[in-house]
């Protein structure tokens, strides 16, 4: 398989704990997130490599068989080639993806390419972490939110990925480990905009708002909250624990798209068509001196 012609090669690397109990989901869900960098670029996954923790003593082999048959089926299905990979004996199990793609060098997305004028648009709703806090609780309902979580976090961002390269679109993301308002942030400050979100056009997971007032944020959320609210302006009245939620340690989320005015119609179009989310939650705009990113309305 050679490499093609006039295309730039992109590449990452992501592996965590298992947010479920099924090892056949987290092993998709863990792929699908490694994926979405690849995506968010605008590029297009081309080989991926596994890495595995295993505690070989303590767990059973079919775990980790289902696991890597759960990592392999959402490779698969974006295209790319699963070609091998590493793993050690681990007291702990984690898995994920060293994953290479392919971008147009002259049409691909960063956190360095939003513009003021641009309009923000996600690609799945909010509240990985509080579920998964829940799942891990085994809180009343855990089975039901574990097939939520499996249903949004196994499913991949080709869809917004082709919206950056059909659009052109410079500026994008996808929301991790830091919270949809820690990534704001992060995009705002490479990009040198400000950021105004509309916390109340934010879509949630359904239930994520009740887990939240129940106390399951967890840890890493509210080390999100703490370090990024520094740099965060919010108007009065808004409700502090949907708040909390806009930094909620997210796994396997959406794309946060950057899009011109003029082509914001045509990106949620092609997202809802693909079945995708297309919530359209905020606006970039010029910094001006003193103030913070990201301002929460």
């Amino acid at each position: 398989m050679s490499f093609p012609d006039g295309k730039a090669l992109v590449q990452t690397v992501d592996f965590f704990t298992p947010i479920v109990n099924d090892p056949y989901r987290f092993g998709r869900i863990a792929a699908a997130n490694s994926l979405s960098d690849i995506y968010a670029m605008g590029g297009t996954p081309w080989s991926t490599m596994n890495i595995v923790c295993f505690p070989i003593k303590n767990l059973p082999i079919d775990v980790l068989t289902e696991v890597l048959r759960g990592g392999k089926d959402a490779v698969e299905e974006a295209g790319a080639v699963p070609s091998g990979g590493h793993s050690v004996e681990d007291d702990e199990l984690k898995y994920g993806l060293a994953v290479s793609g392919i971008v147009d060098p002259d049409r691909f997305a960063s956190n360095r390419g939003v513009k003021p004028g641009d309009e923000l648009i996600l690609t799945k709703p909010i509240g990985t972490g509080v579920l998964a806090t829940a799942v891990k609780g085994e809180m009343p309902g855990s089975d039901e939110m574990e097939d939520l979580l499996f249903d949004i976090c196994g499913r991949l961002n080709r869809a917004g990925g082709e919206v950056i390269t059909t659009l052109g679109l410079t500026g994008a993301t996808d929301i991790t480990g830091f919270g949809l308002g820690g990534h704001l942030i992060e995009l705002a400050e490479a990009s040198n905009v400000t950021i105004q979100l509309h916390m109340a056009a934010v879509p949630l997971i359904p239930g994520a708002m009740d887990l939240a007032r129940m106390g399951m944020m967890p840890a890493g959320s509210i080390c999100n909250r703490n370090h990024y609210l520094k740099r965060t302006t919010t108007t009065q009245g808004l409700d502090p624990i949907n708040l909390d939620l806009m930094f909620d340690a997210q796994t396997s989320g959406g794309l946060l798209l950057a899009v011109p005015p003029e082509k914001l119609d045509e990106a949620k179009t092609m997202l809802t068509k693909a079945g995708d989310l297309a919530a359209h939650i905020g606006t970039a705009r010029a910094s001006q001196d003193g103030e913070t990113p990201l301002f929460i309305v």
